[in-house]
């Protein structure tokens, strides 16, 4: 929770880099400030992003009390519904603030029900679900992961670029805590998607609407996976080119967004964040570099590989300046406290 928080403050650092379209020169700026050891990520100069406050509000709901998931689905409008004061002066995503102006919490049978939205494809269902593979990691509870991750993303982002970004980052999370290799989680999360598109059919919602864009995650991340020589079962390394500095980086991210920016999308802000993982290892720096000094949607990818490297590595590598002063930092250990809790806990 803690690293969710601080690679996207410091992909944010307070919007600065988040519109610079240039990894060389942020990097070179991060230089000027003296590396990432001398940095302290304090609230007033790094504040969080409406990523981070948009994943609390949904752990808030997942560690409420809840008898059954329309329940989760009524907190978790009323906490989104409550967080839109708190994104004022971040420059939140529009599609979220869409989004949750479309929720109706005062409607007891349709609170969650938004219409299909063209626009929302963007990262900002991904960047607040990891949390509910957090909750729901238990291989056993990979049905309720994909239909709470789905109904979460849908909430602000009806559309399936959009709402399969957060199933694939719910997955990552519960694979990182399954202790699944890293290097099978792009396909393994491919093998699920057609479980989604199940899921979907069943609810009868907007289902003519999704058709015409659904293939599109799919096609994007098998292309990734195959660039990178891991797309098939007994392919256990990833490919990276010789030559993979900034400069480059920004290149290759641009080729697999959409429109040209990096993490812009709800398909490519989780997989800039696993390739990141998959490139650094357990060096933190590394994965900085790699996922929070970009040219692209760095807060979005920033928050993502954050918690998956939580997730798998803990804190040791961390440069403590990073996250003692972060804002929010005791509510998100506190939320992490919570959830672990409750997700070792039999309902």
């Amino acid at each position: 929770m803690l690293l969710t928080g601080v690679g996207d403050a410091l992909g944010y650092r307070n919007f600065s880099w988040e519109i610079c379209g240039s990894g060389v020169q942020i990097q070179e700026e991060l230089k000027e400030l003296g590396g990432l050891e001398k940095l302290v990520l304090s609230t007033e100069e790094w504040p969080v992003s409406d990523n981070t406050l948009m994943h609390m509000a949904t752990v808030e709901a997942l560690v409420a009390e809840y008898w059954c998931l329309e329940d989760l689905y009524r907190e978790m409008v009323k906490q989104y519904v409550d967080a839109v004061e708190k994104l004022q002066g971040r420059r939140p995503d529009p599609a979220t603030i869409e989004g949750c102006s479309q929720l109706k919490p005062n409607n007891y049978l349709l609170a969650w029900h938004t219409p299909f939205n063209e626009k929302g494809s963007g990262f900002g269902a991904a960047t607040k679900a990891m949390c509910i593979g957090m909750r729901y990691w238990k291989p056993e509870a990979l049905d309720t992961l994909i239909e709470v991750s789905i109904e979460c993303g849908r909430m602000t982002h009806n559309h399936p670029t959009g709402f399969l970004g957060s199933l694939c980052t719910a997955l990552f999370a519960s694979y990182a805590i399954q202790g699944k290799p890293l290097v099978q989680w792009g396909r393994e999360m491919l093998k699920v998607v057609p479980m989604a598109e199940e899921y979907c059919k069943k609810t009868i919602r907007h289902m003519a609407e999704y058709q015409e864009y659904w293939f599109y995650f799919e096609a994007k991340w098998q292309f990734y996976l195959e660039e990178r020589e891991i797309a098939e079962d007994h392919q256990n390394k990833p490919c990276f080119p010789d030559k993979y500095d900034a400069e480059e980086r920004d290149k290759t991210y641009r080729k697999w967004s959409s429109e040209g920016r990096g993490g812009r999308r709800g398909h490519d802000a989780p997989m800039i964040a696993y390739d990141a993982l998959l490139g650094a290892g357990t060096d933190f720096k590394d994965l900085c570099y790699r996922a929070m000094l970009h040219g692209g949607e760095s807060a979005a990818t920033g928050a993502v590989a954050g918690c998956l490297f939580g997730l798998l590595h803990g804190l040791n590598s961390v440069p403590k300046g990073l996250y003692q002063e972060l804002e929010n930092g005791k509510h998100l250990e506190y939320l992490g406290e919570k959830l672990y809790q409750v997700s070792h806990k039999e309902k």
